[in-house]
């Protein structure tokens, strides 16, 4: 990797705001009970691939990449529709999630397990540094977490996504912030860039 400033970026499937406000709702009792830190509603979203500090000069590549993936993307399969329901407690993270279940497609290559890989495939391929742990599809709901709630399973809550972001996570004193870098809509041949 080239030197010089980085940015620290992942690639996810990021929600509306009422979409948001729907989980936050659904798990509230669940995080109160666990005794930890809530993810703030803004901050909820599902990770496809994390690729942590990248060169500012490679950002148009990985933008390249997206577009062309998400282009690929069978248009029988979006929009992607994920069911948030169950939790799980990680110890080792100290995290609470929400597991996150797919709608089938009808086809194997138009998931988000599939898109996860083919972000994390060609990124790699391309000389960037994704986490290659297999992919969970969840969203974090809390840190810090001193125990697991036990016998407090959230309603369902369904997300839907026609695109998928770049995301930039900055750590201000607060905690972190995330914002779009970029969205790309899901079969589409039109993934043109967009100013930041």
């Amino acid at each position: 990797m080239a030197s010089g400033p980085t940015r620290r970026l992942f690639f996810a499937l990021w929600p509306q705001t009422p979409e948001r406000a729907a989980l936050v709702h659904a798990v509230r009792k669940a995080v109160r009970l666990s005794g930890s830190r809530p993810v703030p509603g803004a901050n909820l979203h599902l990770t496809l691939a994390f690729l942590g500090a990248v060169p500012e000069s490679r950002v148009p590549q990985l933008r390249t990449i997206a577009g062309q993936i998400a282009a690929a993307f069978p248009r029988a399969a979006v929009p992607l529709v994920l069911t948030l329901r169950g939790l799980a407690h990680w110890e080792q993270p100290q995290v609470l999630a929400v597991l996150a279940h797919e709608a089938a497609s009808g086809t194997p290559a138009g998931s988000a397990h599939a898109l996860a890989g083919a972000l994390s495939r060609e990124t790699a391929a391309a000389g960037f540094n994704p986490d290659l742990k297999p992919f969970r599809a969840h969203v974090t709901v809390a840190r810090k977490v001193a125990h697991a709630p036990h016998g407090n399973a959230p309603r369902p809550v369904t997300w839907s996504f026609a695109q998928f972001a770049l995301i930039e996570s900055r750590t201000l004193s607060s905690g972190p912030v995330y914002s779009v870098v970029e969205s790309f809509v899901l079969a589409s041949a039109e993934n043109m860039r967009r100013e930041e």
